[in-house]
């Protein structure tokens, strides 16, 4: 699978340790930035993440930060993003199966390395399970949509 990854300053060394283990099995990583913990704004780094997952060239993103929270609400805010900040295995599970979401958002400051390494194979091996969801995934590209369009 190809994924695309991003982080700010605070989530450099986490993203550093994801993009080793998705490469150790045997992903394709896109890495987007930063490249360095010197300090950066994250909306830049977090929008081409998802930018990547939309435009097919990543089949889903990460981005990570000090808390997620920011990186999840950039990259929510491309067109067809939708990002989950997950702190446990079950809001991996139910952020792909229920919501397929095509980006997770870690909080580096708040999730240790090895559970979020957990959080990536979840998030990555976790199938969208349509049926009753696709309905409330359609409500939600509606808003988007409307949200998105030009003013009359």
């Amino acid at each position: 699978m190809r994924v695309a990854v991003a982080s700010d300053h605070a989530g450099f060394e986490l993203k550093t340790a994801i993009v080793e283990h998705l490469k150790g099995a045997g992903h394709e990583v896109l890495d987007l930035g930063t490249d360095s913990p010197a300090p950066v704004d994250y909306p830049a780094f977090c929008a081409a993440c998802a930018r990547a997952v939309v435009a097919g060239d990543a089949e889903l993103g990460v981005v990570v930060g000090g808390s997620g929270q920011g990186e999840q609400i950039s990259a929510n805010k491309v067109h067809g993003a939708r990002a989950a900040l997950c702190h446990d295995e079950y809001t991996a599970r139910l952020a792909r199966q229920h919501n397929n979401a095509n980006v997770l958002s870690i909080g580096a400051r708040v999730t240790a390395e090895v559970l979020a390494l957990i959080l990536v194979d979840t998030f990555l091996a976790t199938p969208f399970e349509g049926g009753r969801h696709v309905a409330r995934l359609e409500q939600i590209a509606a808003i988007e949509a409307e949200e998105c369009a030009p003013s009359a």
